[in-house]
């Protein structure tokens, strides 16, 4: 039997299905799903036509048949790639091993058993979580067992005919690009029959294959979120009033985060029924995306009626989270990711001040594409702030080099896309971790007789009101791609001089790793290479433009301020339809 091997590229996409149907005949689902694509030849040409890509992020995609799609042959070869990797790295980490966890979603446990007994095969020692774990239980394992790497099969907050498998490194954050693109040359290296399962009880005989439950990881990680708490004297008291309502929009958060809640004294959660146990169709919501305020909708109604002082929800591998809190009409303010960040910012920086445990070394770091008014609350406050790429882990990466050279004390990390951690014992974006501060901080305000929109407004006359707004713009299947790869090129051939009646100070062009002011002057951009590009304004408004590195989307920030709301509510707005007219 020929097996098909992707790094071919001289198949075309039809060539590539027809192989399919005579390679795979003996799995019947594959085969009937694949005949009834006939007739549909964008369909097929969108299934074929490309390898599901493997990148920093690992790989994400539609869930069925295909090589541009998730489904067990895919996980079975980048796992036996990812083995590959390891094996040619040191004997040694054979042993150390890999930690392999999984969300609510289709295939997740299914894809998670695959690749562990891929690894087993290869001679790798696995850690398997028992049932659906958060992406920072699994960041954390991988550091707490001192495993060579980890996997957690999961796509976030992606629809739910998504999947998707991360990569983590013996640091706990996702693989730097370098060791990805290694991987990805081996993972192009085999074919599908290379990548072979071993037997489950061979594997937990033979001592290669261990399912781990709550006493090995999660009590630890329990323990240690809970020193994240700033004022756990507070909440002994002011926990037993505040009310919060709590969903985990059917994911892996359900248990820790009502967990830690709990255990630091908070009372009065209230559960959104409906959400609470995990669903792989994510019924009640369209998308389990905490950034949606469709997902909150029936939180808000549970809201109502017990009176809550503010709701939660977390996406399906509880790294985000998102809240809604009561604003000066008792209404039910959604927080957008940055007004969170700068919020829990804000919360930290004032207690820890009161409190005389701000170090004197203290450093803040966000994403390029995050709010400017976090570097001004931390400088404030006497901390450095830095800026990354977008991706948790270039975060994770500033908190090793700060450890490496012993310059910085990490105090808050965050995205805009709703990721916030202020621990260094997990390095990606920590659902658990934010619902600990969220709950503290809330607490705190109300014993000041405040909401944590009352605080939001505090902030805003202090340092400024910041505007900002992501404009998602989707782009799918082959032709979306092109269309992405024409918008930046076109963008890097003729910068705009002016946007919206703002010059252009200066544009950072992240790809060629360039910064040039509006006078030619150029200067290195100061961030790794990436497919990015900012645009410096009048007045510090700032425009960043960047295709999605995990969805067919591609994003535009628009970041505006002023001292009064109505201003830079207006700018905004303006700037927004300028951009827009400038992709097009």
């Amino acid at each position: 039997m020929q097996i098909i091997d992707t790094e071919d590229m001289d198949m075309t996409y039809r060539e590539q299905y027809e192989t399919w149907l005579r390679d795979f005949a003996d799995d019947k689902a594959t085969v009937e799903e694949l005949k009834a694509l006939e007739g549909n030849e964008k369909e097929i040409e969108d299934r074929f036509y490309t390898e599901l890509s493997f990148g920093t992020a690992g790989m994400r995609g539609v869930l069925g048949a295909g090589t541009n799609r998730m489904n067990l042959y895919n996980v079975r070869r980048a796992t036996k790639g990812f083995a590959d990797y390891i094996n040619s790295q040191n004997p040694e980490y054979k042993t150390r091993g890999v930690v392999i966890a999984y969300d609510s979603r289709r295939m997740s446990p299914e894809f998670a058993k695959a690749a562990a007994l891929v690894l087993c095969h290869e001679g790798i020692h696995v850690d398997l979580f028992d049932e659906l774990r958060p992406v920072p239980v699994l960041s954390y394992a991988v550091r707490h067992l001192h495993a060579i790497a980890g996997i957690v099969i999961t796509a976030s907050h992606n629809p739910p005919q998504y999947n998707g498998y991360k990569v983590y490194w013996e640091d706990g954050a996702q693989m730097p690009p370098e060791y990805a693109d290694q991987v990805l040359a081996l993972i192009r290296k085999n074919r599908y029959q290379d990548a072979v399962e071993m037997d489950e009880e061979a594997a937990k005989a033979a001592g290669l294959l261990r399912i781990i439950g709550k006493k090995e990881i999660d009590d630890d990680y329990i323990a240690d979120v809970k020193t994240l708490s700033v004022q756990p004297e507070l909440m002994k008291t002011a926990g037993k009033e505040l009310k919060i309502v709590y969903t985990p929009l059917h994911g892996s958060g359900n248990k820790p985060v009502r967990r830690i809640l709990k255990e630091i004294g908070i009372e009065n959660v209230y559960i959104v029924k409906e959400q609470e146990l995990p669903d792989p169709n994510f019924s009640t919501i369209k998308v389990p995306n905490p950034e949606d305020p469709a997902a909150f909708a029936m939180a808000m109604k549970l809201a109502d009626e017990v009176g809550a002082d503010c709701i939660f929800g977390t996406d399906p591998d509880c790294d985000r989270v998102g809240i809604a809190v009561k604003d000066n009409e008792g209404k039910y303010y959604l927080m957008t990711g940055n007004q969170i960040g700068c919020t829990l910012l804000y919360y930290i920086l004032k207690s820890r001040q009161a409190l005389g445990t701000i170090p004197a070394d203290g450093a803040v770091v966000k994403s390029v594409v995050s709010t400017e008014l976090a570097r001004k609350i931390a400088e404030s406050f006497g901390l450095v702030c830095f800026d990354t790429l977008t991706g948790f882990k270039w975060i994770a990466e500033k908190i090793q080099q700060f450890q490496d050279k012993g310059d910085h004390t990490f105090v808050f990390g965050f995205e805009e896309s709703y990721g916030f951690l202020s621990s260094t014992f997990v390095r990606d974006k920590d659902g658990v971790n934010a619902s600990l501060l969220i709950a503290e901080a809330a607490a705190w305000a109300k014993t000041q007789g405040k909401t944590l929109y009352d605080v939001l407004q505090e902030i805003y006359k202090t340092y400024g009101y910041y505007v900002e707004k992501v404009v998602s713009v989707t782009l799918p299947g082959k032709d979306g791609v092109a269309k992405m790869q024409s918008i930046m090129k076109n963008l890097r051939a003729d910068a705009p001089k002016t946007l919206a009646g703002k010059k252009v100070l200066a544009v950072r062009d992240y790809l060629a790793g360039t910064r040039t002011d509006c006078e030619g002057k150029t200067e290195p951009a100061g961030l790794p290479k990436s497919d990015v590009l900012y645009f410096e304004l009048e007045g510090g408004a700032w425009v960043c433009i960047r295709p999605s590195g995990t969805e067919p989307k591609i994003k535009l920030y628009v970041n505006t301020n002023a001292k009064e709301q109505a201003d830079s509510v207006r700018e905004n707005a303006a700037l927004v339809e300028a951009c827009k007219a400038l992709m097009a």
